[in-house]
């Protein structure tokens, strides 16, 4: 295989969408496997619905992900520019070329007449393609309506014949132009629509593979009718499934970084046994188009989820705590680095993404209300649940400030757990009393970090609770 040039494209209407992301991915790690050049090219071609704001969240994106372009806007290249709206030369380069070949023709057609020609087609039942009315206007035709200022649009003349290509991941594919027809390919000379752009990009910038979701599929032998008709060489496509809801509808957006590259190859990705976490590095080792499935891939959350704990259990504590921090402070919780770190290292097996810490950990700063009811082990009552929690708050009460500690309060513990019959009499209640809940970690790291004041005045209102049922 020759040098590997590969391109993510996106269009700046909208936020990065996973589609993009994973497409991007792939792209990607085809390239590196290859040793080859990944470019970013911005399609903005679409004035009125592109926006500078989500072109940067697009880059900021893509970069988060760590998928880091060779070429392409801020650091340029060979190629540049690297946004269509700054590339409208080239495109008129090559329009005015298809033009004088009569390979392309100005189309005068209103829109009124353009949408009646397509509802009769529908009705008859027949592809809704233009019907070529203007296509052998007369050169002095031409002229006159150009000379009167009358709105057109650049059509390209479709061959009528068959087009053929290999997909990478689907086989040889075969499309009847006859029902593509004469599509528009610039509304003038300058301003190029995509179809029209993506090829003559393409080219320019030598990008010899197109790797890009199913729903291009038809836009495919347009694109290589106009290679043809430039005497451009025809690229290899490799067209990816698209990414489905749980429900199976399209996927119409992102938590860490190494999960989600790891959790998106794995969307229509295989890699022939079953292993799930990859680096990547490994991936673009391992990756290969055999591998890739045709049919849509299940977007599915939970994989997601079990893909992003894991990385999150590997984390070390401090990388952990900063990625957490922000998320206390922007709820108003005061904290430092040392309690935060305990927090942390004590939730981290129960965290499944970043943004849970929150809910996982805010007890710790405001305890949340709480049946009384649940107070009480299930083998156990109320009267044992009150006369153990008394009996802890007495012992807790006798530690020193400066010791209150899980060091010298799990001997306490121990003498109560051996006084009221099992750990479940002792240990339930007072999980209950710190925490506000029936599931969290064990009690005594959660009083540790508390403090002995806040410890105690939990326990107090444990007991308050217990003596009003």
């Amino acid at each position: 295989m020759g040098v590997v040039r590969t391109r993510i494209a996106p269009s700046p209407t909208g936020f990065l969408h996973i589609g993009t992301a994973r497409t991007a991915l792939f792209n990607y790690i085809f390239t590196k496997k290859y040793q080859g050049q990944f470019v970013l090219r911005i399609e903005d071609t679409d004035i009125e619905r592109s926006d500078e704001k989500f072109e940067m969240d697009i880059i900021e994106g893509l970069k988060w992900l760590g998928l880091n372009w060779d070429e392409g806007p801020e650091i340029g290249g060979d190629y540049a520019p690297y946004r269509q709206s700054e590339r409208n030369y080239t495109y008129a380069k090559y329009t005015q070329k298809l033009l004088d070949e009569n390979k392309a023709y100005y189309c005068f057609c209103s829109q009124e007449e353009l949408e009646a020609q397509r509802a009769d087609l529908i009705s008859e039942g027949l592809a809704p393609i233009y019907s070529g009315k203007c296509r052998n206007l007369s050169k002095e035709e031409i002229a006159e309506k150009l000379n009167g200022n009358n709105k057109y649009i650049i059509r390209f003349k479709m061959p009528g014949k068959k087009i053929f290509f290999d997909d990478m991941i689907r086989g040889n594919l075969e499309f009847d132009t006859e029902l593509v027809g004469d599509f528009a390919i610039a509304k003038n000379i300058g301003i190029p629509l995509y179809n029209f752009a993506v090829v003559v990009d393409d080219f320019e910038m030598k990008i010899t593979h197109i790797i890009r979701g199913e729903d291009h599929i038809s836009n495919t032998p347009k694109q290589i009718a106009l290679c043809e008709a430039l005497d451009f060489p025809i690229l290899q496509y490799a067209h990816l499934p698209l990414i489905l809801g749980h429900d199976r509808s399209k996927m119409s957006k992102r938590d860490g970084a190494t999960s989600m590259i790891n959790f998106m190859a794995l969307l229509g990705w295989n890699p022939g046994t079953n292993k799930e976490i990859f680096s990547i590095k490994e991936l673009e080792k391992e990756f290969s188009m055999e591998r890739i499935q045709k049919s849509g891939a299940i977007f599915n959350i939970q994989k997601l989820e079990s893909i992003n704990a894991h990385y999150i259990k590997k984390m070390t504590l401090e990388k952990l705590a900063d990625l957490c921090a922000p998320y206390f402070k922007k709820a108003g919780y005061k904290t430092n680095d040392e309690k935060l770190k305990k927090i942390i290292k004590l939730e981290q097996e129960r965290i499944k993404k970043i943004s849970d810490i929150l809910e996982i950990a805010k007890f710790f700063f405001e305890p949340s209300d709480y049946l009384a009811e649940i107070l009480i082990w299930k083998k156990s009552n109320k009267e044992k649940a009150l006369a153990t929690l008394k009996d802890v708050l007495k012992n807790f009460e006798s530690v020193a400030d400066n010791n209150f500690n899980i060091q010298n309060l799990k001997p306490i513990l121990d003498i109560l757990t051996e006084k009221h019959n099992g750990a479940g009499e002792v240990f339930w209640p007072l999980r209950v009393a710190l925490s506000s809940q029936e599931s969290s970690p064990p009690p005594l790291e959660i009083a540790e970090i508390l403090d002995k004041k806040e410890t105690l005045k939990r326990i107090k209102i444990a007991i308050d609770k217990l003596m009003q049922i």
